[in-house]
């Protein structure tokens, strides 16, 4: 069953660079509840540069769907995380200088420290999510950690898509959308949930 998720990040975004109370994320995330969404995402940056704690909390509050919270593995997000209790907590990357998240988390390279993160969210009640590329060893080692849930980072699929001037036959974009595909199916036999962003035209290749 295909579920749709919301992010209204960039709804704080708006709001903050306006430095006033609206446009409100929660109110947002209301609207996006009666369209029909089956959660909300947000990413509590550490940064702070959008979304607020207090707007999670009255996230938490004041919705009644599906709450997936985008995190660092660090401790105070985990302490977050822990108190707010999300029905999802997706560990990302983060970088200061980045506009938005930019590539998927290297498990491989800290398995021990996502381990123990993925222990301490599992033991509140949180199902973890893990936003990966599209590499089957970082889907080997999402299954080690512990992740319940993939997100394939499709990023390197929609540059290609550009770069070849939208051109869906383009063997660079098919090579791309192989490396998705291939991806896809090591979760699910894995036995994990798969996930996608970003994903643009494969939309329209699969209504073909």
């Amino acid at each position: 069953m295909i579920e749709l998720g919301v992010n209204v990040d960039h709804v704080a975004t708006v709001r903050q660079a306006r430095r006033t109370y609206e446009p409100d994320p929660v109110w947002a995330a209301v609207e996006a509840h009666l369209g029909g969404a089956d959660g909300i995402t947000v990413h509590l940056r550490e940064d702070r540069r959008h979304i607020q704690d207090e707007d999670v909390r009255r996230l938490r509050e004041l919705t009644h769907i599906k709450l997936n919270l985008e995190m660092a593995a660090t401790d105070e997000m985990v302490q977050v995380a822990r108190r707010i209790r999300p029905e999802m907590a997706m560990l990302v990357p983060e970088g200061r200088h980045e506009i938005t998240t930019e590539g998927g988390l290297d498990i491989v390279a800290q398995e021990a420290r996502l381990r123990e993160v993925v222990a301490q969210l599992a033991q509140a009640g949180i199902v973890v999510s893990v936003f990966i590329d599209a590499q089957p060893s970082q889907v080997e080692a999402a299954k080690r950690i512990g992740a319940a849930v993939c997100e394939v980072h499709t990023g390197p699929y929609a540059h290609a898509f550009h770069a070849k001037g939208r051109d869906a036959e383009s063997p660079a974009v098919a090579a791309e959308l192989e490396k998705i595909r291939r991806a896809g199916e090591r979760i699910r036999t894995l036995g994990m949930r798969e996930a996608v962003r970003e994903m643009k035209q494969l939309i329209v290749q699969a209504a073909r």
